[in-house]
């Protein structure tokens, strides 16, 4: 068999591994070798797909911000209202992915790097950016344009904060959603009563 056809599987095998020694580890204590040794194969395999450790690192940032809009994509069709839109954006940024223990803490020490780290940061402002266009797409066929403007800025930082908070507080599964549940009503509240 080509040894091309065990690069996805390769690839996803390090990237999980990555996960999982960030969260035991931290970021700073993960190494090439604490990662090897998680994928269950030899450090070298990281140089030959990423390069580096810092490609990898990278690579699984990546890898989170595409689950993070696939989650979204997924549930969006074109018979939903924008008011459901932005229910769904809600629940993409609370999705069972992004409350897993490992991914959470492993979102933690990559956003706290990024403070440090250029291309983390760049990551990180995507990320950011994701976010508010997804709610300004659909506050700006709910509100007037400078009033959507101000309701994704503050709805970004609600979503953001209440997340962080869960997370901090090492939240249950009834306490993370509770706090999906407040972000859902505190986007609704922006929203004129009128609305569908």
């Amino acid at each position: 068999m080509p040894k091309v056809g065990y690069e996805p599987i390769r690839r996803q095998q390090l990237i999980d591994a990555t996960l999982n020694s960030v969260a035991e580890l931290g970021l700073k204590a993960t190494t090439i070798n604490t990662i090897s040794k998680h994928a269950g194969l030899s450090s070298g395999i990281i140089s030959h797909y990423f390069g580096s450790k810092n490609g990898l690192i990278e690579a699984t940032v990546r890898y989170l911000l595409t689950s993070l809009k696939s989650s979204l994509i997924s549930k969006i069709d074109e018979n939903i209202s924008q008011q459901q839109r932005l229910m769904l954006i809600v629940e993409a940024n609370f999705s069972v992915v992004q409350k897993q223990a490992h991914v959470t803490k492993t979102w933690l020490s990559f956003w706290a790097e990024s403070m440090h780290d250029e291309q983390l940061h760049r990551l990180q402002a995507v990320n950011a950016k994701r976010l508010y266009s997804n709610l300004l797409y659909s506050f700006k066929t709910l509100l007037p344009y400078e009033q959507a403007l101000q309701a994704a800025t503050l709805s970004a930082a609600m979503i953001d904060g209440l997340w962080l908070r869960a997370v901090l507080t090492k939240a249950n599964e009834a306490e993370f959603s509770n706090a999906e549940l407040l972000a859902k009503n505190y986007v609704n509240s922006l929203i004129p009563v009128c609305q569908d």
